[in-house]
């Protein structure tokens, strides 16, 4: 893959005080690049609950290349260019929402349990060049698989 019009990809998860967080990590792994940092925050839920929030930010093109390849994988790739109006915000963000239970298991789907944001390049910056970008992203994962 080429140029790749994406400054950086978020992608964060939540470990619940019921779940195992060495699994919820390889959750995440499924879309990160070998031995990548992943920045881990604890927090609180609203009974006192201990979360931890696992998220890390890839912006290196290799890095970003490879978490893109992961995508390539998501059978409902098709469903997600049809919805890019809805998928991209006003400040240039791809947003998906992807399955940890299948990431755990090294599945790529849509679902619950990790977000995934892309800030996609766009001059000028406005939602519609960005859409574009993002389409042509996502054409090229599609039609390369």
């Amino acid at each position: 893959m080429p140029q790749i019009p994406l400054h950086y990809v978020d992608v964060r998860t939540f470990c619940y005080a019921t779940e195992d967080e060495k699994r919820v990590e390889q959750a995440l792994r499924t879309f990160l690049p070998e031995e990548f940092e992943i920045d881990r925050v604890e927090s609180e839920g609203h009974y006192g609950d201990r979360i931890l929030v696992l998220s890390a930010r890839v912006e290196a093109a290799d890095d970003v290349r490879h978490v893109l390849s992961r995508l390539a994988d998501l059978e409902e790739l098709d469903a997600v260019l049809a919805e890019l109006d809805d998928r991209v915000t006003e400040n240039t963000e791809l947003f998906l929402r992807l399955d940890k239970q299948a990431a755990f298991e090294d599945e790529v789907r849509l679902g619950d349990g990790i977000t995934f944001r892309a800030k996609v390049e766009a001059y000028p910056a406005k939602k519609e060049r960005a859409v574009e970008n993002a389409r042509e992203v996502l054409e090229r994962l599609r039609d390369d698989d």
